[in-house]
């Protein structure tokens, strides 16, 4: 028996012989993903890796070329190969430049999903990630405890002792930083809300939506749950919130656990069948939400099929509002902002205008253009803990295209708002870090305050 068949022999009962030679596993990457990229560099200057290391590995065109490699037989699947595909970003801008819309993205997370499989984590990362992307992400109640110890953690006067008295400074410098900017906790949205099968809408209902609270999301940034919902209910909208929901499983596919991204997925899918419009405010879920079917192209034909039908439900809250209608405030916010987009809402969702729409639409805000305004700020997912000096590097030349006359910086992911919010600590700025929708709300909110001091 050669070795190549004593390899397949061994592999996971799911590969199958293919041309794609050095890829043992089924759902390798597409080779109609790379089939129209010609090398042609157009997508050079759009990533952030490329123009921070000048190295063509680091590149889109080469991490494309280092993939098919592997599927031709010279390249092995190894360290020379894992590190370029585990450095990239994915922020997804590679394909926005590429004149024939390579799939890069897709094709990074596929591949990765075969170097797991050949080397999976061991020792101490292998612990780790196994505790946070197992034990902890897709266990809504074991965040809730988690949530409830940070509360505790803020309001019993620990983390004032903690900062005054410099324990920070022991810390891995990066944790003391994402401590620095650690969000107010708040009750999470689905706890509020769990003996209430839908919130109904402020006066006469025109539709009815489901809404994805997120897991971190609805733990970090249940005030932002609580604006959507807010928002979503006073444009008409019975707004549903499904228990059986879970994580969304992007954090387990960019970091190559496509298995359990699969039974998010699934999930999801069933908690979700009975709605015909599923609402999200983070990019990054609705991005993988979108993508559901491609965890299944290979290995699922009837998942596949119900993934796609899910997939066409999934829109982001500031498309829905923008594309149905919403009712403009009339209370004036009177402050200057700027607007970065998240990757994987400008890039990975094609969703540019509509939040820029939204906030022009709220009386008394001045929007100032940021430069580069789609460049990825660093976040990533959890790249900015996996990879912090290449997370770092990216956030400051993010930092140096935001303009230093505004007051606040608005986005529609809670990875950029965490990250930016480093960024402004880091680099001395002082603006406040929103979400698109919190504004709307606040201005409304403004709107009925006014209406009861009359």
């Amino acid at each position: 028996m050669s070795k190549r068949e004593s390899d397949l022999k061994q592999a996971s009962p799911a590969c199958k012989e293919t041309s794609l030679s050095n890829y043992l596993w089924k759902d390798h990457p597409d080779e109609s993903k790379w089939a129209d990229c010609v090398h042609c560099g157009m997508c050079l200057e759009s990533c952030p890796t490329y123009e921070i290391t000048g190295q063509e590995q680091h590149s889109p065109r080469g991490r494309v070329h280092l993939i098919k490699s592997v599927a031709d037989g010279k390249l092995q699947v190894n360290e020379q190969f894992m590190d370029p595909v585990f450095a990239c970003l994915d922020c997804r801008a590679c394909t926005t430049a590429c004149p024939a819309d390579v799939d890069v993205g897709g094709l990074i997370e596929e591949a990765r999903g075969q170097i797991r499989q050949a080397m999976p984590l061991t020792g101490v990362k292998g612990t780790v990630s196994k505790f946070f992307l197992k034990g902890l992400f897709p266990h809504q109640n074991r965040l809730n405890t988690v949530g409830s110890l940070l509360k505790f953690y803020q309001k019993s006067g620990m983390q004032k002792a903690v900062r005054k008295t410099g324990m920070l400074k022991v810390m891995p410098k990066h944790l003391a930083e994402m401590e620095a900017i650690m969000p107010e906790i708040k009750q999470p949205v689905r706890q509020k809300y769990k003996n209430q099968t839908v919130i109904p809408a402020q006066g006469a209902a025109k539709t009815g939506v489901a809404f994805l609270t997120g897991c971190v999301m609805d733990v970090m940034f249940s005030d932002i749950n609580e604006s959507t919902i807010n928002v979503l209910t006073k444009n008409g909208n019975d707004v549903t919130i499904p228990q059986n929901q879970t994580c969304c499983g992007a954090l387990h596919v960019h970091a190559g656990d496509r298995d359990t991204g699969r039974r998010l997925a699934k999930q999801n899918i069933e908690a979700f069948k009975d709605s015909d419009k599923v609402i999200v405010n983070a990019a990054g879920c609705g991005c993988m939400l979108k993508e559901y079917g491609e965890l299944f192209r290979e290995v699922d034909t009837e998942w596949h099929e119900r993934a796609e039908e899910f997939a066409a439900k999934v829109v982001d809250v500031s498309k829905y509002l923008h594309d149905t209608g919403y009712e403009k405030p009339k209370a004036e916010l009177n402050t200057r902002i700027t607007y970065h987009d998240a990757c994987h809402l400008a890039h990975g969702q094609g969703v540019r205008q509509e939040p820029r729409d939204i906030l022009l639409d709220i009386p008394g805000v001045e929007m100032v253009h940021m430069p580069n305004a789609d460049r990825c700020c660093g976040s990533a997912g959890i790249y900015n803990i996996t990879n912090p000096e290449m997370a770092d590097a990216v956030l400051e030349s993010k930092m140096e295209n935001v303009p230093d006359d505004v007051e606040m910086i608005s986005m529609g992911n809670p990875g950029c708002m965490l990250q930016m919010a480093m960024g402004v600590q880091k680099y001395g700025r002082n603006q406040k870090v929103v979400h698109t929708v919190q504004l709307l709300d606040w201005a409304y909110q403004m709107e009925e305050k006014g209406k009861e001091e009359l």
